[in-house]
């Protein structure tokens, strides 16, 4: 009998432990700061911030790539492809009453537009890309190389 008894208050003492080790962690987690971001709140850049940005990074590669008046016009409709698209703002509303082929018939019928858009991108690159000199291929190739790597779904060059 002295025995269970013995058990019985082990096993309640433990109990007794791990709750209440439990309840202090929880209570140090839920009051704990999140990590600060060095004094800054990181906020998306407005559009006139990121068209500003852009074209910084398009002079930028202009100057580097020394583009001559000869390559003006094909740069400039290389430029001009470039431009991010407009975002289409999609009716959530209706494409909840799809049905499951009629939303993926969208999707495809999406992808397809988004796939000649690049077609057209890629036009207008070979067209620029063909009147560069060797030096400038080989410095719009390493500048190309970083296309379209970043921060959320843009197109065009990034980090420039």
């Amino acid at each position: 009998m002295k025995t269970y008894r013995k058990h019985l208050i082990t096993a309640l003492s433990a109990l007794t432990l791990g709750t209440a080790a439990l309840g202090a962690h929880a209570q140090t987690t839920d009051q704990a700061a999140p990590p600060a971001r060095h004094g800054m709140q990181h906020q998306k850049p407005t559009p006139e911030q990121r068209a500003a940005f852009r074209a910084k990074r398009i002079a930028r590669l202009h100057d580097e790539l020394k583009i001559t008046p000869a390559q003006e016009n094909a740069w400039n409709a290389f430029v001009a492809s470039m431009q991010p698209q407009a975002r289409r703002q999609h009716d959530r509303a209706a494409w909840a009453n799809l049905t499951a082929p009629e939303r993926m018939a969208k999707m495809i019928d999406m992808q397809k537009q988004r796939t000649a858009a690049l077609e057209q991108r890629q036009a207008s690159l070979n067209t620029f890309y063909s009147v560069l000199s060797a030096d400038q291929k080989k410095t719009f190739d390493e500048k190309a190389a970083r296309f379209g790597h970043g921060h959320g779904h843009g197109h065009g060059m990034r980090h420039g």
